[in-house]
């Protein structure tokens, strides 16, 4: 495919299917019905949910540092999270930019060089990757006796058995075939895969390692706190089970890679996991615009004075 036209789509893509699905989204809900849930809401808990999420994004900030400084740049924590916040920012016109703009910060303010700067965001994007999948595998085990039984109640046993069976005897050749091949596809994903349990290794060999390790958990911690106080915001989402709020929260998280920032993904994400434990959707949508507007106008805030403050800043840092 011509690069330009990939890179287009690139763009073009996730932007187009946010606008569907806001489309989508409120099309299943009157924006009267809509606005009638904002009103209701209790805006104790969304702020507390709110606070929360500024947390784990100083907290990103802060741990960002603990990779910078063994290759001898001592960032200032400023500089540090005004960088995050304005990536975060600018993440919702380009897919991903926000991470090229938040390595050109620290060259341009803090003389890290940008291949660096990149390198320990795309480190650390492989802790989150890894607690990630241990908050999955946690759900998994947890919500075994539940995922089983729906499982069965929608498929017939024996074709979910081979189903697992081929999907393993898939993985495993699958495995085979990237071990031994030599074709470009190949080196690729073993590249990636080298360089996935290269950036996991590093963080062992930080001289703040544990530092590193309690901020990524803590990071994640409020990712879901932010979530669970939330849902008290609604009295119809208030008693949903904490099943639901894990795997609600896990179909959340992976919808902000769907389209800019989450726009019209992440309702919808909350829409489909709360169905499979028969909650309404009008108040679940409702719930996922309100996590996603109150989240969204944090990051727009702090990400616009950041962008406006930073060269303020080091203006003056410098005299």
């Amino acid at each position: 495919m011509n690069p330009k036209i990939k890179r287009t789509l690139k763009i073009t893509l996730p932007l187009l299917l946010g606008v569907f699905l806001v489309w989508y989204s409120l099309s299943r809900i009157s924006i009267e019905e809509l606005i009638s849930y904002f009103k209701k809401a209790d805006y104790t808990w969304v702020s507390l949910g709110v606070f929360f999420g500024l947390l784990s994004h100083l907290s990103r900030a802060y741990r960002w540092r603990f990779q910078l400084e063994p290759m001898g740049y001592n960032v200032k924590l400023n500089n540090s999270i005004m960088a995050v916040f304005a990536a975060y920012l600018i993440n919702y016109t380009i897919p991903r930019a926000g991470e090229v703009a938040r390595a050109s910060v620290l060259t341009n303010y803090e003389d890290v060089p940008f291949e660096k700067g990149f390198g320990s965001i795309v480190a650390e994007r492989v802790a989150d990757m890894m607690v990630m999948l241990g908050i999955i595998s946690v759900t998994l085990f947890l919500q075994f006796d539940f995922i089983y039984d729906f499982l069965v109640d929608k498929f017939n046993p024996v074709k979910i058995f081979i189903g697992l069976l081929g999907l393993v005897v898939a993985v495993l050749f699958f495995i085979k075939y990237i071990r031994t091949s030599s074709s470009k596809v190949a080196l690729k994903i073993k590249t990636f895969v080298g360089g996935l349990i290269e950036g996991v290794l590093s963080i062992f060999k930080m001289k703040k390692k544990w530092a590193y390790i309690f901020h990524t958990l803590f990071i994640w911690a409020m990712y879901l706190l932010m979530f669970y106080v939330t849902s008290f915001s609604l009295e119809q989402t208030m008693e949903i089970p904490f099943s639901a709020i894990l795997i609600g929260f896990i179909a959340a998280s992976f919808s902000i890679a769907a389209t800019n920032g989450g726009v019209g993904s992440y309702p919808e994400a909350i829409v489909l996991a709360f169905l499979l434990f028969n909650i309404h959707e009008d108040p679940s949508r409702a719930f996922g615009w309100i996590m996603w507007a109150s989240q969204t106008l944090l990051i727009i805030i702090f990400g616009g004075l950041s962008l406006v403050y930073l060269p303020i800043y080091n203006r003056k840092s410098n005299k």
